[in-house]
């Protein structure tokens, strides 16, 4: 054990007495006081399946904390899920509360000068809030991935969240009787859990494992099953032992760490979420590594090894069958940094030792892979000078490159309504924006309900579809440009794209331009007003102080501006 862990003071002083004071009234034996004090990250709601369990999870976890020698805190964060907290503000509260839940677990474990802290790592934003916040407090912490729910089957069929989402749509634009929807959700989700595709949240657990701050085999994982529990319980006991070799969070989130995370979702098909998540933590360790670009080096030369719904076919549940994300990162060892750290103080090569697949055709190797083309393609262009992404897919017949006039929104519900008027025809590039970090604000603002949209009016492929917006990790439609940086509201020049303006989206050659000639882009620019704020309270302070994209949308800190783009609008 060190010598001295900090969240302990001399014996008789004035911080250890009113500790002891308040730690014994909540029947905590003073004989305890001394040990390793352990925060446990729980984001326990009531709101939503996706939290519904992590009470229990917390439980098991503390007494394996005590029986490691340590004593377990618990401590509560935001609960965010898309689709309950999505419901308010056009969905800006998600993405804006993931750095929220940073700053709550600072508050409460900084605060209190805990030793470790193991999180509980449940819906998409949660996992992101967490990762950040081990990178910036960088004392001993563990992700504990809590898994996902299981789904169900109506009329005969395979039903899951993804069909819900999808088909509330397909209601909208006619395409399917409303009955059928409700059919469907009555059967889609039959226990506590993430969704069950590869969506953002499935994404973010591989990236926890990839990058080392998950046990290895712990992701992905049935919630509540035999398996997930073995894992808490190590959980428990390496949470201590982390604290006693001081291994911390900055030790494992090295450039290859993220080198390696990258190249696992490129090899899922996973969320596009993930890129931005990734270089929030990047931002919050102080890493130098750029997300953005280890997408555009890598893309190419990582193959597409496993096709779980969106992208593919298959299941989560077989993934995780035939070995899981530690089989994924055992088929791409040859194209991985196997000297890089993890938390169980071992190296990645080392645990991927003796690792097998158990199916070669749900976990593909790397000479057999479902496409050798990414499933996430990187754009630049005079449209899009910082990035632009593609979550394209598996399918080898999808389109590549689209040429055609825009029809632009500014509000999802209008993209909508043209689609029911028959005004968005096949040709057309759908432009939606306004949905940024700052014009959405946080995201906010329909893109994927757009998307689906387009889909259930038969347009998927003789459309496409431009956005500064995000995509849920559930989308895999059609061809659509999401991200596209800089942003709308800041004046990037996706906002001064005009109704006819002829759109050319080209990913063989990684291009996404308008054919506007610089002397019109600068008139327009001149007439160009920026939007007016839509909502007061926590949005309107993350309005203020989030960054652009291309450094994760963190929140600003003063000494962080270095450019116009960072600054408050």
């Amino acid at each position: 054990m060190p010598k001295k862990l900090r969240s302990n003071f001399p014996y008789g002083s004035y911080l250890w007495a009113v500790r002891a004071a308040q730690w014994q009234a909540l029947g905590i034996d003073e004989s305890e006081l001394e040990k390793p004090k352990i925060a446990i990250v729980n984001s326990s709601s009531n709101l939503a399946i996706c939290f519904s369990h992590l009470d229990g999870i917390a439980e098991v976890l503390k007494q394996s904390i005590r029986d490691a020698g340590a004593l377990p805190f618990e401590i509560r964060t935001a609960a965010p899920s898309d689709f309950i907290t999505g419901a308010g503000a056009g969905g800006a509260y998600m993405l804006a509360a993931r750095d929220l839940i940073t700053n709550d677990i600072e508050v409460a474990v900084e605060g209190a000068q805990l030793d470790g802290m193991i999180c509980l790592a449940s819906c998409d934003k949660t996992v992101p809030g967490q990762l950040m916040a081990a990178a910036r407090l960088n004392i001993p912490t563990l992700v504990v991935v809590c898994g996902y729910q299981p789904s169900g089957e109506y009329n005969g069929k395979h039903v899951d969240i993804e069909d819900v989402f999808i088909s509330s749509m397909h209601v909208v634009t006619g395409k399917l009787p409303v009955e059928e929807l409700a059919g469907m959700a009555r059967n889609a989700i039959k226990g506590p859990g993430v969704c069950s595709g590869m969506g953002t949240a499935n994404s973010m657990h591989l990236v926890c494992e990839a990058l080392g701050m998950a046990l290895p085999g712990s992701a992905p994982i049935a919630a509540n099953s035999r398996q997930m529990f073995d894992f808490v319980r190590q959980a428990g006991q390496r949470i201590v032992e982390m604290v006693e070799e001081d291994l911390k969070p900055r030790d494992i989130l090295t450039p290859h760490a993220f080198a390696n995370a990258v190249a696992t979702i490129l090899a899922a098909g996973g969320s596009v979420n993930t890129i931005k998540h990734m270089q929030a933590v990047a931002a919050e360790g102080g890493v130098d590594v750029d997300v953005y670009q280890l997408f555009r080096d890598l893309g190419n030369k990582v193959p597409v090894l496993v096709g779980v719904r969106p992208v593919g076919e298959h299941s989560i549940e077989q993934m995780e069958a035939a070995g899981g994300g530690r089989g994924l990162l055992k088929r791409l060892e040859p194209l991985l940094h196997g000297d890089v750290l993890t938390v169980t103080g071992k190296t990645l090569k080392q645990n991927l030792q003796g690792v097998t697949v158990s199916d070669d055709t749900v976990i593909r190797p790397l000479d057999n892979p479902f496409a050798t083309q990414p499933a996430i393609v990187m754009l630049r262009g005079n449209i899009a000078p910082q990035a632009g992404i593609v979550k394209y897919g598996i399918d080898p017949n999808k389109m590549r490159r689209f040429e055609g006039p825009a029809i632009c929104f500014e509000r999802s519900a209008d993209a909508i309504e043209a689609l029911q008027d028959g005004r968005i025809q096949p040709g057309h590039v759908v432009v939606m924006r306004g949905a940024g970090v700052r014009g959405g604000p946080a995201m906010g603002g329909g893109a994927s309900k757009v998307v689906f949209a387009i889909d259930g009016a038969g347009l998927g492929d003789h459309v496409a579809m431009l956005t500064d917006g995000h995509l849920s990790g559930l989308v895999c439609k059609g061809l659509v440009v999401a991200e596209v940086a800089p942003e709308a509201a800041v004046g990037g020049p996706l906002a001064l794209v005009e109704d006819g303006d002829i759109i050319t989206i080209d990913l063989d050659h990684n291009r996404l331009d308008a054919h506007i000639s610089e002397t019109d882009m600068q008139a327009r620019r001149a007439r160009w007003q920026p939007p007016a704020p839509q909502f007061g309270g926590w949005l309107d302070i993350y309005r203020h102080n989030v960054s652009s994209m291309e450094r994760g949308a963190v929140l600003i800190k003063p000494r962080d501006i270095t450019h116009a783009g960072d600054l408050p609008q």
